[in-house]
């Protein structure tokens, strides 16, 4: 299936450095995540943002199963209740 003409097949970006802190175990299931994919965090990253931006889910059937294998497997509980409920240990 080919693109229509008005959509690039790729965009240029300025990428930057960044530095954030996020809940240790999400950040497992989302290294992981990228590894399954062989993308690099940051692409899954952005996938994903730019798929939240438009109300979208950046996840097939698939990989909502194997996301849900990895929180099993790293322990991770959360849900999208927890997002402004979550506190710093310490």
């Amino acid at each position: 299936m080919s693109q229509p003409d008005s959509v690039p097949a790729r965009y240029v970006v300025e990428r930057v450095q960044t530095g954030f802190r996020m809940e240790k175990r999400m950040l497992k299931v989302l290294k992981a995540l990228a590894e399954y994919h062989d993308l690099a965090l940051g692409d899954l990253m952005e996938g994903i943002v730019l798929h939240a931006f438009e109300g979208k889910s950046p996840f097939g059937d698939e990989s909502l199963q194997r996301i849900a294998d990895l929180k099993r497997i790293y322990g991770l509980e959360l849900d999208a209740a927890a997002a402004h409920r979550l506190l710093e240990a310490g």
